[in-house]
Parts: structure tokens; sequence; C-alpha cells
């Protein structure tokens, strides 16, 4: 039944502190439907027959009105039992309530039985998925960016589900979106400096963030987070032609380092093998000329023109 209320834990992730639940769930007194409808209509049937055979016997008014009364309350009684039938499909659970209290789940499939003075509330326990809508919000550097997310959820705890929350499908987008927000201004699209993580570069560790801030945000409404994935991400319109450029200019950068690591070591090992096999004696200006042609053939983006030298090496 209830629970008493605790003082609540920190959350990881920033997440906001909820309550601690007033309620769990523990199973229903439930039996198993089938004895219960055919004990249902054997009763319907006896007080059927008492009503036919009291209509039908000879005997006089003192005879045939508690006949007539038997029967009609047996009837009565066996309709009223059988409204406590309900058919529990997998994947299903029934929330039941006596007169406002909380009474127990029903998680057992097929035909179950219970009180029929309670009430029955249907709560689904299969996996959803949930897909935010894109979302448009600044990055931990300020830049405006686009992300979506989708997450898998199901309904753990359907005491909690029921009474701990209004509608906990409205809770889980809502607290989706909260989280998802929360997340895209504590870390930038793109890291500016090694070893610091970001949406692009790091996308699983940033959703193992995500999914622990999100089970913390709906662990109060019964609801098991099991996967959390973003669908979108990309920088807002209005500046993704300059941040497209900047990364660009980055690769040209890398790609041009890469060059220039490779040409100095090629001309190091040009001059290595000159020297190890005496092919020509180089002094240091025909050293540096030597490094000058090599980097630039090297590192050029265009085919070299050749120069005809045709005075001497200082001419």
């Amino acid at each position: 039944m209830s629970a008493h209320t605790s003082s609540p834990a920190r959350t990881p992730s920033g997440a906001p502190d909820m309550p601690a639940p007033r309620i769990r769930e523990f199973p229903a007194r439930s039996v198993g439907g089938g004895l219960a409808l055919l004990g249902g209509l054997v009763g319907l049937l006896a007080g059927i027959a008492l009503i036919a055979a009291a209509a039908g016997t000879d005997a006089g008014a003192a005879v045939k009105a508690p006949l007539i009364v038997a029967g009609a309350l047996l009837a009565v009684a066996s309709l009223l039992a059988m409204s406590g039938l309900n058919m529990v499909a997998p994947g299903e659970a029934r929330v039941v309530q006596l007169f406002g209290r909380y009474r127990g789940t029903v998680r057992e499939d097929g035909l179950r039985w219970v009180n029929p003075f309670t009430s029955r509330r249907r709560i689904s326990t299969r996996v959803r998925n949930h897909e935010t809508a894109v979302l448009k919000v600044n990055d931990a550097y300020g830049n405006p960016i686009e992300l979506a997310a989708v997450v898998v959820w199901r309904v753990q705890d359907t005491a909690q589900a029921t009474f701990e929350v209004d509608n906990y499908q409205e809770f889980v987008a809502t607290q989706t979106e909260a989280a998802v927000r929360h997340i895209a201004i504590e870390y930038p699209y793109d890291a500016h400096d090694a070893g610091e993580l970001s949406l692009r570069g790091n996308a699983e560790e940033i959703t193992e963030k995500l999914a622990a801030e999100l089970h913390a945000r709906v662990e109060a409404a019964g609801v098991q987070i099991i996967e959390s994935r973003f669908t979108h991400l990309a920088y807002a319109p209005e500046i993704a032609s300059a941040m497209l450029q900047r990364q660009q200019a980055g690769a040209v950068v890398a790609a041009r380092r890469q060059i220039v690591d490779g040409a100095v070591g090629m001309v190091e090992a040009a001059l290595a093998r000159i020297a190890e096999q005496d092919i020509v004696e180089l002094d240091e200006e025909r050293k540096a000329a030597m490094v000058s042609n090599l980097m630039v053939v090297l590192c050029g983006d265009r085919a070299p023109q050749p120069v005809v030298n045709t005075g001497t090496l200082y001419q």
C-alpha cells in the first residue's frame, strides 16, 4: 500500500531533485476468471429458473413472492459478481482501486476476477518510443544548434505512473525535452580544446549522460528508460554556412600540416641518402637550395614548372 515519504536524494547530471514516491506497486488479489465466470453463469441461470418456476406454479402469492424475490436477487448478484471479470492482455496491467484506495495491480494475463466493487484502470507496460521535435538551443559556446532525440521507455511501476503524476505520457514527453535542452547547453557542438567532450565528437558519452539524466527525471513516475539517442544534430541555418567554412578551414590546415610533415621527412631522407652514398658533395648553400626546391615540389598544390639553369648553380 502507501509508502512513507523520505527526503529526495541528489540526482545525476544536474537533473532536478524529484520527490520520493509515496506509493509502490504490489500485486492485487485476484483469482482465475474461468471459475468465476462459470459460477456467475450458474447463479444467473438458477435465478432465472427460480423466477420461471414461481411464475408457473399454482401456489398462492405467499409462495410465489419469495421465490421471485430470491430468483431476482440471485440473478442480480450473479451479474454483479461477473462484473469483476477482466480480460488482461500480454503487455498490459490493471490498476485496482476500492473507493479511491489503491488495492494493487493485476499483471497476470488472461481472464482474471477481482472484487466487483473496485475500479480498474488499464495501463500498457509495452515498450514505447518517444521522439522529440527538432529543438533549437544554444550550445556551451553560445552557438545556435538544432537537435532531436528518440527515447525508448516503458512503464515499470504502474502505481507510480497512475498516482504520482497526472499524465505519465505527457510527463515523459516534457521531461525528455527538458533533458535534451539541458544536455545541449552543457556541451559544445564541436570542441575547441583537445580532450573536451562535444555533441558531435563524443556521441556515445553524451547519450549515456542523457540516459542517466532522463532516468533521474522520470523515475518518480515509475518509468524505465531503455535507450536514448540523438536523431538530429546540426548547426542552426543562420550560422551553418559560417561553421562549414570553419570546419573546411580546419580540415585544410590539418591536411597541410600532414603534407608538410611528410615533405620534411622525405627531404631529410633524401639528404641522408645523398650523403650516405656520396653521390655529390653539397655545401650548406646547395643543401638550402635543394631543400627549397624539394619543399616546393612536395608541398605545392599544383604541378611545378621547371626552370632550366644555363649557368652555374650560383648564377
